[in-house]
């Protein structure tokens, strides 16, 4: 991760000083925020923010104590169980908390006007409120809402928040809640709470080091969970926006996730290329969906009704698996495999299943997205349209029409049936160009 460009934006320090934003930052993010952050505050410490870092935990004045634990003065030395930082680094600390341990962080201007576009940004998530009647989609920095009449779409709400980029959204059963998850590269990670009536953020949660992925809601709403680039999976409180746990059973970033059909099992798929289901009350990791794949996976969609899960990724191939196990586990058995669908033509980045089970979309680094038949496996249709490729899928409440978006910042409507094309639309508003003429 580069913080020199923030260092230079914060410019409040000369040029021999040790910086918070870029010398302290990274050092934390990669040794100690895995454990003190969120719902893992070891010592009643938390890292993750100059705030929390100056409060300090159990052993009192934050800077003081971890520089107590680096140098090995206290123990157990930190990181744990790992060798003493490098004297360099640690040096560093020592010089910056003696000038006062000055924050340098960029501040963050709070967003009072929507954004202006010239051209349409990429599309990265879309999502329809259960009634049929809006589709949330991804803006740079918000989320619009638009309602949708066939084939009539009108802008009507711009949820700002303080993410850069929002890569997924999902809507409560009863459509009064709206979860957005994304964040800013390279600086946090955000999952944001909306009331989608009146467009007010109910709350906001924040996680370190870099933007979440794959935000789903349970059945009830009572629970977000979240891939993350630290190779875990975090779940929160809907009422709160409390952290109630992270699991740590991947070994790469984690891509998607989606929680079983009653609420109690979570599945998560990632750059580890596995599909592993935890326990959604304790956070404790189960077992492995899958073991024959052997790219990553970067997308995963639920039967609406059934624990049965379509996933896929890098080898360009949908597989469908059953999130119980039919007979006892056997070294490399795959015995929750039920099917796999055709190679498409690029990587798969989203999926969705139909609201009636009767059909599952699959869109990628193709600039087409292709519809199966669920029960069988056999292709339906090919919706085309898009220039580049599709990032975000899915059906209308009612199974009739399917709404795309991706790299050429449209979002197109097609007939679920047959892929017959709707319409299109920009879905944020352009400024006109204003040209030089004589």
């Amino acid at each position: 991760m580069r913080y020199w460009y923030l260092a230079l934006a914060a410019g409040t320090l000369a040029a021999a000083d040790p910086s918070y934003i870029n010398d302290i930052v990274p050092v934390l993010q990669k040794n100690c925020v895995g454990c003190h952050q969120g719902s893992m505050k070891s010592a009643g410490l938390d890292l993750t923010s100059y705030e929390a870092f100056k409060k300090g935990g159990k052993q009192g004045d934050g800077f003081a104590q971890t520089i107590r634990y680096l140098t090995g003065e206290a123990k157990p030395s930190m990181p744990l169980g790992q060798p003493l930082l490098k004297a360099e680094i640690i040096d560093k600390f020592k010089a910056w908390v003696k000038i006062g341990a000055p924050d340098d962080s960029p501040k963050v201007e709070s967003k009072l006007a929507p954004g202006k576009y010239s051209l349409p940004p990429v599309v990265t998530a879309l999502r329809w409120s259960p009634d049929g009647k809006r589709l949330a989609v991804s803006g740079n920095g918000e989320v619009l809402i638009h309602s949708v009449a066939g084939e009539q779409t009108k802008l009507e709400q711009r949820l700002l928040g303080k993410s850069e980029r929002i890569l997924s959204i999902a809507w409560s059963k009863d459509g009064k809640l709206l979860v957005a998850g994304g964040g800013t590269p390279a600086r946090f990670g955000e999952v944001q709470w909306w009331d989608s009536s009146s467009g007010q953020m109910l709350r906001a949660t924040e996680l370190p080091n870099d933007t979440v992925f794959g935000a789903s809601l349970s059945p009830d709403g009572s629970k977000v969970a979240v891939g993350c680039t630290d190779n875990t999976v975090h779940a929160f409180e809907t009422a709160s926006g409390k952290e109630l746990y992270k699991i740590g059973s991947h070994e790469n970033w984690v891509l998607g996730t989606v929680f079983s059909a009653d609420g109690k099992r979570l599945v998560s798929v990632g750059r580890d290329r596995a599909a592993k289901i935890m326990d959604a009350s304790l956070g404790q990791f189960l077992e492995n969906a899958n073991t024959t794949q052997k790219s990553e996976l970067n997308a995963v969609a639920r039967h609406p009704a059934k624990d049965i899960i379509v996933m896929g990724g890098e080898d360009r191939y949908p597989y469908i698996y059953s999130m119980d196990r039919t007979r006892n586990m056997r070294v490399g058995d795959d015995a929750m495999f039920i099917q796999q669908l055709d190679r498409q033509d690029g990587v798969i980045l989203a999926l969705d299943w139909s609201p009636d089970a009767k059909r599952i979309a699959v869109a990628g680094a193709s600039s087409k997205v292709n519809l199966y038949d669920a029960d069988t496996g056999k292709p339906v249709a090919s919706c085309s349209g898009h220039d580049a490729g599709i990032y975000a899928v899915a059906f209308s409440p009612d199974s009739k029409t399917l709404a795309t978006g991706g790299f050429d910042g449209k979002i197109r409507l097609y007939r679920a049936s047959d892929c017959l094309a709707l319409t299109s639309f920009v879905p944020v508003p352009l400024e006109q160009a204003t040209g030089g003429g004589q």
